[in-house]
């Protein structure tokens, strides 16, 4: 191989295919598209979920049951885990949970559930409480912040709607 074969047929603007120019060009007369069918006509465009022609898999595969699109994803921290994972009079937010690997992934919500024993006083804050979760923390002598929670598209909406009624 010699140096100045390196780049040789290595252009930097490719000409572009000219089509529809005799049968001695190699892309005349069907121009690229073959006989008949589909796409050898004009206007022609295919759906994302066309199978060719083929029942797709939505509709083959069964559905069964209701899911909401709007539903919040609650994460639940048991009292006890909170018991083992902080010290005394320690303030518990969103944030040291996730240090603390108490909450993983993606979720919309925290909720506190009363499952374990809490001999700490804890400042706890999160969206949700269950009532044992609420009692045990407040028997330790703790404190609870219930924070703001997201709420659903639908929700929001339906309060938005109320607003424009009151003003009117």
């Amino acid at each position: 191989m010699n140096l100045n074969d390196v780049h040789r047929g290595i252009t930097k603007h490719r000409a572009r295919k000219r089509i529809g120019r005799g049968p001695g060009s190699g892309t005349g007369k069907t121009s690229g598209r073959g006989h008949n069918g589909h796409k050898s006509r004009s206007g022609y465009s295919r759906k994302p979920n066309f199978q060719g022609g083929a029942m797709p898999m939505f509709r083959r595969i069964p559905k069964r049951g209701f899911n909401n699109r709007w539903a919040l994803t609650v994460f639940a921290v048991n009292v006890g885990r909170l018991n083992d994972s902080f010290d005394d009079g320690a303030e518990v937010t969103l944030k040291l949970l996730a240090e603390k690997d108490l909450a993983k992934g993606t979720f919309d919500e925290v909720k506190i559930l009363g499952d374990g024993e809490l001999t700490k006083k804890l400042t706890v804050s999160a969206h949700r409480f269950s009532k044992s979760a609420e009692e045990k923390i407040t028997a330790a002598g703790g404190t609870i912040i219930k924070l703001i929670a997201k709420r659903p598209p639908a929700e929001r909406a339906a309060d938005l709607k109320k607003q424009r009624e009151a003003k009117a």
